[in-house]
């Protein structure tokens, strides 16, 4: 297939159907509606389920109904809409049942705006909800790379019999790019065993809980779930090195905002400044390994978010008290511009 030319929020939902993706319940939202859109039109053409909910939670406890019937589900909201399906989540993480959730992330806290954010990066990978559970959250930082990783989510979701988030952006999910699909088919889990489907009497019936009265059974079941979190960590983790090993100073930032990151290094590198970026691609799970091994030519960290500062309690542990770690960032919908981020740098190595 021919590259083609689409805004991100649609380059995802178009990816989640040439993913395999069976039924889609959600709730409008911006700045996602661009996905429901899509998806109402081109779901039923496909042979699919959409259904626009009354709420964000009635959409997630649909996920919860199509997901134990075997179904390959997504759902896909902003900011303020993930926070009302935090429940469901942990639902879906307790019950073990597979999804992909989009956020496309806003202004907040509370209703906040419309305009793009990453203050939802603690949601991200911290789940939100109650309990003992851990969700594989994908970043992507392109048009081209949201499309892939919506692929990848479903074909994660089933490995794993999990939910997955996308951690998308308002910036991200309305810019265009090209975008080239290829002309891979979805692989499809032939059968999933656990799912409540009518079995003819040739097994006895399944059914999908979390209730678990006796603790004991509840930490069985607890520590059977960290182990598969724990297989996650060993061998999901997903990040991007740019310039790191002659730099003076590394950079680390997700998604859009990696984006304008590169921009200031080029900047930098203008002024003789080597810097480079780390690019966590995972979430969760934290991408540790290239911070345990910087060179000796790296003097500090600068952790770069559209937030008040998040994911610099995970970098921090990451560098583990090795090197300062430092952080600038922009909120309430504010994208920094590269300037900006240059000015930080040269004042933390002295430069003027």
């Amino acid at each position: 297939m021919a590259k083609m030319l689409m805004k991100g929020n649609e380059a995802l939902a178009l990816a989640a159907i040439r993913g395999g993706c069976t039924h889609y319940f959600g709730y409008p939202i911006t700045p996602q509606n661009e996905i429901t859109e899509y998806l109402a039109r081109e779901m039923p053409k496909a042979g699919r389920v959409f259904l626009q909910a009354e709420s964000e939670i009635a959409a997630i406890n649909m996920v919860v109904g199509a997901s134990a019937a075997g179904g390959r589900v997504m759902t896909s909201s902003s900011s303020p809409g993930i926070a009302l399906m935090q429940e469901g989540i942990s639902g879906l993480a307790a019950a073990e049942l597979p999804c992909v959730i989009v956020n496309v992330q806003r202004g907040g806290p509370g209703i906040g705006g419309i305009q793009p954010s990453q203050a939802d990066y603690y949601q991200m990978t911290r789940g939100g909800g109650n309990g003992d559970y851990s969700i594989l959250a994908l970043a992507p930082a392109t048009v081209q790379e949201s499309a892939e990783m919506i692929r990848d989510a479903f074909q994660l979701a089933d490995k794993y019999r999990s939910p997955v988030f996308i951690a998308s952006d308002g910036m991200l999910g309305q810019m265009m790019e090209p975008v080239e699909f290829g002309d891979t088919q979805p692989t499809l889990m032939a059968e999933k065993p656990w799912a409540v489907v009518g079995h003819g009497g040739k097994r006895k019936p399944n059914t999908v809980k979390t209730l678990a009265l006796d603790p004991l059974v509840l930490e069985e079941m607890n520590l059977a779930r960290q182990k598969k979190y724990a297989q996650m960590i060993a061998t999901e983790i997903r990040y991007e090195n740019f310039q790191v090993d002659t730099a003076e100073i590394v950079l680390c930032a997700y998604g859009s905002t990696s984006r304008i990151v590169k921009n200031a290094i080029d900047l930098l590198g203008q002024e003789k400044i080597a810097a480079g970026l780390i690019r966590p691609q995972t979430l969760w799970p934290f991408p540790d390994a290239p911070f345990q091994n910087l060179s000796k030519k790296c003097r500090r960290v600068l952790c770069v978010e559209m937030s008040c500062g998040q994911m610099i309690d995970d970098v921090r542990l990451a560098v583990n008290g090795r090197l300062p770690v430092d952080f600038f960032g922009r909120t309430g919908g504010i994208i920094p511009a590269p300037e900006e981020i240059v000015g930080q740098v040269k004042l933390l190595l002295g430069r003027k």
